[in-house]
């Protein structure tokens, strides 16, 4: 397997992780400690990247990454430290307010809260009256 494609991957979804921490598309990535090889990958492996939040400050996030071979659980590559930083509408740094972890079920949940809070427009009795005889007249 080629590591600058791994390396890709672990940005991707690293920044996708990011955003869903801090409910915010608008992050970027400001840094990535090395990368330790710790083991390879061969073709036809099943592999496994993890990320874990390790830090929230401010306006960034810290996250760590593990790549794994699926079946062995054999470590294949780490990435200790990626920041990534929360930005504004004017791209620049922002407060998150976030100082924990979410997780997948807490972020369903928030979203549900989200979408019943959008409401149907109410219509009345009366309303419906008029509807009926308006098409009936048609």
């Amino acid at each position: 397997m080629f590591g600058g494609s791994l390396l890709r991957w672990i940005d991707e979804e690293a920044a996708i992780y990011a955003i869903s921490q801090l409910g915010n598309q608008r992050v970027v990535t400001k840094f990535m400690s090395e990368i330790n090889f710790v083991s390879s990958a061969r073709q036809g492996d099943i592999i496994e990247l993890g990320i874990t939040a390790t830090h929230f400050g401010r306006t960034s996030v810290t996250l760590r990454a593990e790549v794994r071979n699926k079946i062995t659980r054999k470590s294949i590559l780490t990435v200790e430290k990626m920041v990534f930083v929360n930005l504004n509408e004017q791209g620049k740094p922002a407060p998150h307010g976030r100082t924990q972890i979410r997780y997948a079920d807490e972020l369903f949940e928030a979203y549900r809260r989200d979408q019943r809070t959008v409401e149907a427009p109410k219509v009345s009795g009366d309303d419906l009256v008029e509807e009926e005889a308006e098409e009936a007249a048609h």
